[in-house]
């Protein structure tokens, strides 16, 4: 339950954006507002399990959030070409692009079930952009892609600079280096004035609902589960936002986008299936 709850809030996050978007707000004034607020939820959080901030932090301020800041802009200003759900279906593809990079950095190799998983995820992509002359949107489908390229590239990075840190200080020293960023950037822009009340009830529910409780909700659910199960029960969030964005946003759940998904979702589970040995299918 703790990990679906974090995996859902983390799918409606693509949709409270674009309904404070949609009422004229700027894209860098509510991505801001929501990492300065769930930065300030998480001290409040740290500070009660009687620990305090220190300077181990700086590097993941410094870099974990210039990434978390980069990641957030790049994959929600596909919101402007693409659907949620398409937005989210194919952001879902960077644990594919996991193992490609590592292999890459020849630090893993590339396995049968990494390859087939990663066929999926390609012919899910293709579903969902469909024939030639398709509808989708061609800087959406960059953007989209982009960002679960650059994801793919955080997660092993993250992994290392925050081996000293815990996952709660972890979580409040990205998430004030993303309020930094952004907000340096908002500021040269002109775009840190948020006025409507819509927009600043989706901000809120971002950084409180979606950002901070959802990140403790997760962990607590992964220390529970382990990261195999943990990974396959999170492929509902990008189903969680296609149905969030047909409620809310009139966005129609097109059979393309739906059956793309799937073969998307189905190349995370078959990475972290694990044979009667024990280890990962895809290692």
């Amino acid at each position: 339950m703790l990990v679906t709850f974090g995996a859902c809030s983390f799918g409606a996050i693509s949709i409270l954006v674009e309904v404070a978007t949609r009422a004229g707000e700027p894209l860098l004034g509510v991505l801001t507002w929501r990492y300065v607020l769930a930065a300030g939820v998480l001290l409040l959080f740290l500070l009660r399990s009687g620990k305090r901030p220190d300077g181990r932090g700086f590097r993941i301020m410094m870099t974990a959030g210039l990434m978390q800041a980069l990641i957030a802009v790049v994959s929600l200003s596909a919101l402007r070409y693409i659907s949620a759900a398409t937005l989210a279906f194919l952001f879902y593809t960077y644990p594919a692009m996991v193992a490609v990079l590592a292999r890459v950095r020849h630090s893993e190799p590339l396995t049968p079930p990494r390859l087939v998983a990663l066929a999926l995820s390609l012919g899910g992509i293709f579903v969902m952009i469909g024939a030639p002359g398709g509808s989708m949107h061609p800087l959406g489908l960059v953007l989209a892609l982009a960002s679960a390229v650059m994801y793919a590239v955080y997660i092993p990075l993250l992994s290392t600079i925050q081996r000293e840190l815990s996952p709660l200080a972890t979580a409040l020293y990205m998430a004030t280096g993303a309020a930094i960023f952004l907000g340096v950037a908002g500021l040269y822009e002109g775009e840190l004035v948020v006025r409507s009340g819509v927009a600043w009830s989706s901000i809120l529910t971002l950084a409180v609902v979606c950002t901070a409780v959802a990140f403790l909700a997760f962990l607590n659910g992964l220390r529970v589960l382990g990261p195999v199960r943990t990974a396959i029960i999170s492929t509902v969030e990008p189903f969680f936002t296609a149905v969030l964005g047909a409620w809310f946003l009139n966005q129609p759940m097109t059979i393309s986008v739906v059956a793309g998904g799937a073969l998307i979702a189905a190349a995370v589970v078959l990475l972290q299936l694990r044979p009667a040995n024990g280890r990962t299918v895809g290692a």
